[in-house]
């Protein structure tokens, strides 16, 4: 027990030497540490960002509801359903029912163009027609603003979230869409899920404006129980007269947010590890330079009888010291400029916008303090060892 109670006060003795020193090397010591913590903030940013879009998708999705695309099709942009086919999908069993109907919304999805508010560029915005059918199944609709369009009426409403991203879409204005300008009467949210970047009006109305007959592009349903949807899904399977892929929206929301979450985490992570190379070679630079300048000191103290391995862990805890007090500096940076920071990207897979919240969370967080712990032990490693292999007698006679 003494021996190991003499190593650690080895140990501290020789922490302290170097803690006491950090003044002496403000300047080295500041650039470690600005440059480790702005590795951390960039990494947690970016990796917000994919963050936030997952959460906006997740917020989309229930596990009571389904959604019900043309077969092989992989989003609303790319499907197509007749009127005879929604009326089917109508009467499977498993479908709540309200007010003597079933809670299923056929619903039409188009792409306009609008500028966003921050570049001016045009971006691809959607606009959905649903039937009075819609208020059955999406039961977070709320007007913040204004009020709901009417029904037979180029009228329409606009997400919050579209309002605050794109240029032309304040309520008591008017929208182009086609040659007709249509009056904008209201703002609504549905509790931070994509339909906020959306457009919302009467589906018979847009589909006349857009020549499109009486189809539309998919239908939500509202289940029973969230164990009704295999039931739900094997049945519409087995109608011949349907060509169709069912989903639970949760899990086709899960699917619309993969590709892009995955760019901007690999985006992250590869220009974190490029700022993290610049990192370590100023962590290598802080502590060679702890090192030298407490060069007699720590000969003396092996003169006294210091082991090395004591000089080893105390240079890799005063590296450890200085990238967690980097790491916590980007981490407060992070949250503060990203947290909550609106922003709109484009999903891929239905070609358009979608706007989101940058979220920085405390795995994030932690994942930057991970990175920064080690920064702090790479860029401690090899001045520590150096610090132990100093000759005492060489050591003792330098200035």
């Amino acid at each position: 027990m003494r021996p190991i109670l003499n190593w650690l006060s080895q140990v501290g003795a020789v922490t302290k030497f170097g803690l006491l020193s950090i003044p002496q090397r403000g300047g080295s010591v500041g650039a470690a540490i600005f440059g480790i913590g702005g590795v951390v903030a960039v990494l947690v940013g970016v990796l917000s960002m994919g963050t936030g879009f997952r959460k906006t998708l997740d917020a989309s999705g229930s596990p009571d509801a389904a959604i019900v695309l043309r077969g092989g099709a992989d989003s609303e942009m790319f499907s197509g359903l007749t009127l005879e086919s929604t009326r089917i999908i109508a009467d499977a069993p498993g479908i709540a029912r309200a007010a003597g109907s079933a809670c299923a919304s056929p619903e039409l999805f188009v792409i306009i163009g609008l500028p966003k508010r921050a570049t001016g560029t045009e971006a691809n915005v959607p606009m959905r027609g649903v039937l009075q059918g819609a208020l059955k199944v999406r039961d977070k609709l709320n007007i913040l603003q204004g009020r709901m369009f009417e029904w037979g009426k180029n009228e329409v409403i606009v997400g919050a979230g579209a309002l605050s991203q794109f240029e032309g879409l304040e309520v008591g204005g008017r929208l182009r869409v086609g040659r007709d300008l249509w009056p904008i009467v209201g703002m609504f949210s549905t509790g931070g899920g994509t339909s906020d970047s959306e457009i919302w009006t009467d589906a018979s109305v847009l589909q006349a404006a857009y020549h499109r007959g009486t189809t539309y592009q998919s239908v939500l349903l509202r289940l029973l129980t969230p164990g009704s949807f295999p039931d739900l899904k094997e049945w519409l399977g087995a109608d011949p007269r349907l060509n169709i892929k069912v989903l639970r929206q949760d899990d086709y929301y899960a699917q619309q947010s993969k590709a892009v979450t995955k760019v901007i985490k690999t985006l992250g992570y590869l220009v974190a590890a490029l700022m993290a190379v610049g990192a370590v070679f100023g962590a290598l630079n802080t502590m060679y330079s702890s090192v030298a300048a407490r060069t007699r000191e720590i000969a003396t103290l092996r003169a006294l009888g210091f082991g090395g391995g004591a000089v080893v862990v105390s240079v890799m805890i005063e590296s450890l010291a200085v990238a967690l007090t980097g790491g916590l500096l980007g981490g407060v940076i992070a949250y503060f400029v990203f947290n909550g920071l609106e922003t709109s990207t484009m999903s891929w897979p239905s070609f358009n916008m979608v706007t989101f919240a940058y979220t920085v969370t405390p795995d994030l967080l932690v994942q930057g303090t991970v990175w920064a712990v080690l920064i702090g032990l790479i860029g401690g490693l090899f001045p520590a060892i150096r610090g132990a292999r100093l000759p005492i007698a060489a050591a003792l006679r330098e200035l």
